[in-house]
């Protein structure tokens, strides 16, 4: 459902970006530690990796695209690898309740500067090095959709995870 309360700066996609914190919430208050440390292979995401790559792009990919278009219409950007990232182990080893709540601390912050953009700042844009021009309402737009990604992502480990296992027969009609 839409928000009828319009902050001073409105730009589509954040109402998905305050919902993401309580929609996780939700999602992991079941897990146990070892739940979000699991992995379904070597090469996959654990549910505590997923929280460290949210947290890690809060702060060094969305915000600052942002603030960069604010600051300077044109500004460029820098490409953020995920792969990279994952390669050199930037989402490994981290506590899993540590990654959400730095993650949720720099999303209240985000949102708090997001709802403060001066009037037209949604227009401006930057320059992506592989995507070229996006302006902020389509960055703002790819931050909620990356979020429900997240979301999703987070949902089918629990469900492997946690659910699976305990469904009996029923894991018949959920192969392949």
């Amino acid at each position: 459902m839409a928000n009828d309360k319009a902050p001073e700066t409105f730009i589509p996609g954040m109402e998905q970006l305050e919902a993401t914190p309580e929609v996780l919430r939700v999602l992991m208050a079941p897990i146990t530690i070892e739940d979000a440390l699991w992995k379904p292979a070597p090469d996959r995401f654990s549910v505590a990796e997923v929280l460290e790559h949210l947290s890690h792009i809060e702060g060094h990919c969305y915000r600052l695209r942002v603030e960069r278009a604010v600051e300077r219409d044109g500004a460029e950007w820098q490409d953020y690898d995920t792969t990279a990232w994952a390669s050199a182990g930037q989402y490994s080893g981290r506590d899993p309740e540590d990654s959400f709540a730095h993650w949720e601390e720099q999303r209240e912050d985000n949102l708090e500067y997001l709802k403060g953009l001066p009037p037209g700042a949604e227009a401006r844009h930057g320059i992506h090095p592989v995507h070229g021009r996006i302006t902020v309402s389509e960055l703002v737009a790819a931050w909620a959709f990356h979020d429900l990604g997240h979301v999703r992502q987070i949902a089918e480990l629990i469900r492997a995870r946690r659910y699976y296992p305990r469904i009996g027969p029923y894991q018949r009609e959920y192969r392949g």
